[in-house]
């Protein structure tokens, strides 16, 4: 397994890790996503650890708790081995303050994560959405008071704007508060919106990317294809509503481009899509999920090659549209260009 520093940071991630997210499994999203008990979760815990992905990721909000005690269930016992990373500010409840960033909510989101996973502390915790309502100071100040008690090793964001992330950085900078070093961020070839500011934030300031749903939210797995209906078992009729919309045109041109590849490398699907990601700029790891021994070992087999240079010219071109304003010159006139360099 290669392993990457996540952003400018010293931690040391694996290219890829891990998405409990099929952990204790409930309710119309979660529990489409996959349903493992302790038993199950630990057996995925070993292949893992024996590839050599020792990061775990997992939120407060997945299956309300169960993912992170399931999670806590299948590393006791080897909690030196893991990295654990969790994610908490969406909303547990109805109360007024089961939501969001407060210095309140914060301190009891990490206290209730730390006993649900069965730590003393986070190696990395994100804020899993920005909080509009709380001020970036009391946010910042807080986790850097979690830190220095030891609860917290390193803090990152997902889900933010540009404008969020770099407000927040520039306030770390000027109070000395701990700058967040990982963006958990949507990115696959059916969505690369990423890569227009987040991406040229992430190479500026030193932010890694953490990439979830690198298959497109299960569009890229093999099983979807153009001219024929989705696979009876296929996730995508019960939660394509909850996950980032695809033009059904974009996406089979995407696919194409990928079952060419997959017979001119030997690769399967799922595999090539994430061994594009690997290739990208600030790319610190890819999440990939399973909910059994055989998808895991699948994409696990991403890692260790690289696929051609004309293969990644394939992707990139059935996978482009034009960006939005104000960022589309940059690619089309030549003295846009010249100032501002595209990331990729």
């Amino acid at each position: 397994m290669e392993y990457r520093r996540l952003g400018a940071s010293g931690l040391k991630v694996p290219a890829l890790s891990f998405g409990a997210g099929t952990f204790g499994g409930s309710g119309p999203l979660f529990g489409h996503w996959g349903t493992s008990d302790a038993a199950e979760a630990r057996r995925l815990v070993d292949i893992c650890l024996e590839a050599g992905v020792n990061l775990f990721d997992t939120a407060d909000v997945y299956s309300a708790g169960a993912s992170e005690e399931v999670l806590g269930a299948a590393i006791k016992g080897r909690r030196n081995e893991v990295l654990i990373s969790t994610k908490t500010s969406l909303p547990m409840g109805e109360g007024p303050n089961d939501g969001g960033s407060s210095r309140s909510r914060l301190i009891k989101a990490v206290e209730d994560a730390l006993r649900r996973l069965g730590t003393d502390y986070i190696d990395l915790l994100q804020l899993h959405a920005f909080d509009a309502g709380t001020p970036v100071e009391e946010v910042l100040s807080t986790l850097d008071d979690l830190i220095r008690a030891g609860k917290l090793r390193y803090v990152g964001v997902s889900n933010f704007s540009g404008w969020q992330l770099m407000k927040s950085l520039g306030l770390a900078d000027r109070h000395g508060w701990p700058r967040y070093v990982a963006n958990q961020v949507y990115y696959s070839l059916v969505g690369r919106d990423y890569e227009w500011e987040l991406m040229p934030l992430g190479l500026d300031q030193g932010v890694g990317a953490l990439v979830w749903s690198p298959l497109g939210w299960g569009r890229l797995t093999g099983k979807v294809r153009r001219g024929q209906p989705l696979p009876e078992g296929s996730r995508l009729h019960e939660t394509a509503s909850f996950g980032p919309p695809v033009d059904d045109e974009h996406l089979y041109r995407v696919v194409d481009a990928l079952d060419e590849v997959a017979r001119e490398t030997g690769r399967t699907v799922p595999q090539i899509a994430i061994n594009w990601l690997l290739r990208r700029p600030t790319v610190s790891s890819v999440i990939i999920g399973a909910r059994n021994e055989e998808q895991l070992r699948q994409n696990l087999g991403a890692v260790g090659w690289s696929l051609a240079p004309e293969h990644v010219a394939k992707l990139d071109a059935a996978s482009e549209v034009t960006a939005p304003y104000p960022y589309f010159p940059y690619r089309r006139q030549e003295g846009f260009a010249r100032l501002n360099p595209p990331a990729v």
